[in-house]
């Protein structure tokens, strides 16, 4: 789980404080660097004249700074007045402060914020550092703002990764109840199952599937368990990936052992780093949540992580994040831009092709668990169940199919056709491919794709 430490280990770090006179001049940089300081670092029983010459001075490249000092200060109400009275918004407390920052991109920070953030960062632990130090997290060398990358609670690897995990045969995994959901794969036919309950407290493995190698990149804080093929074109090795520590709109930032370069998980892409501007996006591989039981039963041969991980975890049914995954509200924030049709924590089932995107409510499939419809200009069959968040996805190419009463036989032209992982198999053998998604709570695949992608809203119970 995600800890939080108290303001006790950053009160002590940088303890001096300059002597700053009135503000009856325009404040010099290196004022207003130290007056940041001052707040960031709580250098003062008082902070209140340092926040006021801050305010006085009417400008809002010092949000970041106060912002970054919210989450631990133990001068919260004043951090907070004083961010109100630069932006006009009535902002309480870090995470309405968060809000303001990811709203308003236009808002550049002060010169200073950078070396004060790697400072409060590198008393937290200073392996952060791999990542941001030097020109790394130089604004212009970053695909996202580093006043939006928040601390997530652990240190680097402290929600580790399991690389080349063990597993056991399916006849072996008496700890697991039918109901529990795993994330089910099968390349080149070789089916393995990575249960919910083990990796949502690793949320991240490496591993070679069918010869394929792949990392599933989990973050629990948005819904999203992603494959992703780690093999690249041009590069020897595969990329082996694990938690940097960092979120970004409540959204975990990966990273590669190779290159220390930070990926952000939902999209696939380095947003820091040297990898930053290689052009690479990491190709997605299809993968289903499903019951253990389902899994079991159309993969009497799978493969399954075994509870021996090498990490003492309490790796029990519905224990990992329950209260979250229970509860409608965010951990940390996040704008959310519309739960018209949708709300925040709902799941979504998202596929991103070639320019275009669509997502398509867990619940639709409630009463209508087929579903033709199209991405972009691609025609696309979906078969899922709400109850086991499953969903499979195939290129129907033009073709139409419906429900029968058997769920992995759907009713199309000429008969019945299998579903697969690989493909939708018909009567003669003809094949329709699978097509990449994920499932992800509304929250992240709109904060992400937003507008670029489009919501399927027919039949939709509520």
């Amino acid at each position: 789980m995600r800890r939080i430490i108290t303001t006790g280990i950053l009160a002590g770090a940088l303890s001096f404080s300059a002597v700053i006179p009135a503000n009856t001049a325009p404040l010099s940089d290196e004022v207003v660097k130290e007056l940041s300081r001052d707040v960031a670092f709580s250098r003062l029983k008082n902070i209140q004249r340092s926040l006021d010459q801050l305010v006085n001075r009417g400008k809002r490249d010092v949000i970041a700074t106060m912002t970054l000092a919210l989450r631990f200060s133990p001068s919260r109400d004043q951090i907070s007045a004083a961010i109100s009275a630069l932006t006009g918004a009535k902002i309480v407390g870090w995470k309405s402060a968060m809000l303001w920052q990811q709203a308003h991109p236009e808002v550049v920070p002060h010169a200073s914020f950078r070396d004060i953030k790697l400072a409060f960062l590198q008393v937290i632990d200073p392996e952060f550092m791999r990542f941001l130090e030097g020109d790394l997290s130089k604004r212009n060398r970053m695909k996202i703002r580093l006043e939006e990358i928040t601390w997530g609670g652990v240190k680097v690897d402290g929600i580790p990764a399991l690389d080349d995990p063990d597993r056991i045969s399916a006849d072996e995994a008496d700890y697991l109840q039918p109901s529990d959901l795993v994330f089910g794969v099968e390349i080149n036919g070789d089916a393995r199952a990575y249960p919910l309950r083990i990796m949502g407290w690793h949320e991240m493995f490496n591993d070679t599937i069918g010869g394929v190698p792949v990392a599933l990149a989990y973050c629990t804080l948005c819904g999203a368990g992603i494959l992703f093929e780690t093999k690249l074109p041009g590069r020897d090795k595969p990329l082996v990936f694990g938690s940097s520590g960092f979120l970004y709109r409540s959204n975990k930032l990966m990273f590669d052992r190779e290159t220390d370069s930070l990926w952000n998980q939902f999209t696939g892409k380095p947003v820091s780093g040297k990898l930053v501007d290689s052009g690479i996006a990491l190709k997605i591989r299809p993968v289903v949540i499903t019951s253990w039981a389902k899994w079991k039963a159309s993969h009497p041969n799978t493969d399954v992580l075994s509870l021996d991980t090498g990490h003492q975890r309490n790796y029990s049914s519905g224990h990992v994040y329950r209260e979250y995954f229970a509860s409608p509200k965010l951990m940390f924030p996040a704008i959310v831009r519309t739960e018209k049709d949708v709300k925040r924590k709902d799941y979504v089932y998202g596929i991103r092709d070639v320019g275009a995107a669509k997502a398509w409510p867990l619940a639709a499939f409630t009463k209508q668990p087929v579903i033709n419809d199209a991405v972009g200009g691609r025609d696309i069959v979906l078969v899922g169940n709400a109850t086991t968040r499953s969903v499979r996805a195939y290129d129907r190419k033009g073709l139409s199919f419906e429900a029968s009463d058997r769920s992995e036989i759907l009713k199309g032209p000429g008969g019945s056709w299998k579903v697969t992982e690989q493909a939708l198999v018909g009567p003669k053998g003809e094949k329709l491919a699978r097509v990449p998604g994920h499932i992800s709570y509304w929250f992240a695949w709109d904060g992400y794709l937003g507008i670029d992608s489009d919501l399927y809203t027919a039949k939709i119970p509520h």
